[in-house]
């Protein structure tokens, strides 16, 4: 059986681990009627087998990571001696009253704990007691499974497209025997000598191979060169703790707005976050005038066929700036979405290409320490029918990004079922008027769809 060792894209959400966690997410609301029991107990125990089936296939929600000593390879995924699933999913009844702020507290309750390196590193609380029998799921993977596409697509596995989907037979399982010493040195060399061969194969094909040395030196050029953050209250080291907020709409509302510019739902992403930030700093007082704020965005490097069964990390990243100090919402798109066309027409390589090498590390470090980004961002496109996990139909679904170094707000979005959904998160000491910047960007969006006539103006790419 070939050993399975991190990729290189993989192994970069290892780095920043001990300090900032890099554990992903999702929030989920189900239409929680059919796992009650009539005494309003969660059926627990029912939910559990309709993940049991399913398991086989996601190896990782089985397999734990391990570092052989030092000269036998990189870190690597090997199964578990021994598997509970009770230990992966659980139930924690939310306090009266259930509202959304006390959703919102218990999420962040459960994000602020660390993933047992011990166990896989995966886990999944059901968390009863919401009106209407409603039931919330909160869901947390380490970003080392899976980046946001791979997530949607693991997560995807335990989803049924129909409430009455009869439950596949499931497959029993043996955890297979860790690798000795001697096949995992074997291992390394074999993969020492398959680079050598791929870099020897390289000089074969010079106008490829250049183009893709020149890609890879860019990014890191990029990243040792990139000047500092603009000077605001944002830039500061993140804590351990959180504040969340939701903001809700449509797809296709966002959709109209994007046609009307010839953008992109994630360039409107982006300007919704441009207003929130915009709205925060004002009501702080502080100036905005020709302000811009860096945003981080990733690019999925998967072709699209392939999404679905996506596995792992394969993201590229670039920096957008946005223009704070514009008044008018339109402006402030029209010139994002000038900046996104422009990035997009560039090659991204991967990040773990970027930093394969020393240089690429100290590049990293270097742009770490100068702050030249004070906010991350995630578009994922999630299932656009409606989708059932043991049978109760899910309701609405946020993406939940981990934050790291200066990085204070992250805002991540997910399509479902013709809904536009984003969670914003931030650094709790850094934002502790949250609630301002979430209004902001609500009124951003509100804005945005007033002013917008649907045009038959074709859409670009998401």
């Amino acid at each position: 059986m070939a050993m399975e060792r991190l990729t290189a894209e993989d192994r970069v959400m290892l780095w920043p681990d001990k300090v900032w966690p890099q554990e992903i997410g999702a929030l989920a609301v189900l239409d929680g009627g059919c796992l009650l029991g009539p005494d309003g107990r969660f059926r627990i125990e029912a939910v559990r087998q309709a993940i049991a089936t399913r398991l086989h296939l996601v190896p990782r929600f089985r397999q734990l990571l391990y570092q052989p000593p030092r000269g036998l390879g990189g870190p690597m995924w090997v199964d578990a001696p021994a598997f509970d699933l009770t230990d992966h999913v659980q139930v924690v009844p939310l306090p009266a009253p259930a509202d959304e702020a006390a959703l919102l507290a218990a999420a962040e309750r459960l994000r602020r704990g660390r993933l047992d390196r011990s166990r896989p590193l995966w886990q999944m609380w059901f968390l009863p007691g919401l009106p209407g029998d409603r039931v919330a799921l909160f869901v947390k993977l380490h970003h080392v499974i899976a980046d946001g596409i791979a997530g949607v697509a693991t997560i995807g596995t335990f989803l049924d497209t129909a409430p009455g989907a009869a439950p596949a037979p499931g497959r029993a399982w043996a955890p297979a025997p860790a690798p000795g010493a001697r096949d995992l040195l074997a291992d390394n060399l074999q993969r020492h000598a398959g680079e050598l061969r791929r870099a020897c194969s390289a000089l074969t094909r010079p106008a490829a191979t250049a183009r893709q040395a020149h890609a890879a030196w860019r990014a890191m050029r990029e990243l040792s060169t990139a000047e500092p953050a603009p000077a605001t209250s944002l830039n500061r080291v993140v804590g351990p703790d959180r504040s969340l907020a939701l903001i809700r709409s449509s797809l296709d509302q966002v959709k109209q707005i994007a046609h009307a510019q010839h953008a992109t739902v994630n360039d409107v992403l982006l300007a919704v976050t441009a207003g929130g930030v915009r709205g925060l700093l004002r009501a702080r007082g502080e100036p905005v005038g020709d302000l811009t704020v860096r945003i981080d965005v990733p690019v999925t490097l998967r072709p699209a066929q392939d999404r679905d069964q996506a596995r792992g990390n394969l993201i590229g990243q670039f920096v957008v700036a946005l223009p704070i100090g514009v008044s008018e919402p339109q402006q402030r798109l029209a010139q994002i979405t000038a900046q996104t066309a422009a990035g997009k027409a560039e090659r991204h390589p991967s990040v773990g290409t970027a930093l394969r090498s020393r240089a690429g590390r100290r590049a990293l470090l270097k742009m770490m320490n100068r702050q030249p980004v004070n906010v991350t961002s995630a578009d994922v496109p999630g299932p656009q029918l409606p989708v059932y996990l043991a049978g109760a139909r899910l309701l609405e679904v946020f993406p939940v990004l981990p934050l790291t170094a200066n990085v204070s707000l992250g805002v991540g979005a997910m399509s479902y079922a013709g809904q536009f959904n984003i969670m914003a998160i931030a650094d709790k000491d850094a934002y502790p008027d949250f609630g301002v910047f979430a209004a902001s960007a609500n009124d951003e969006l509100e804005e945005l769809a007033a002013s917008t006539t649907v045009s038959p103006a074709h859409q670009r790419d998401r």
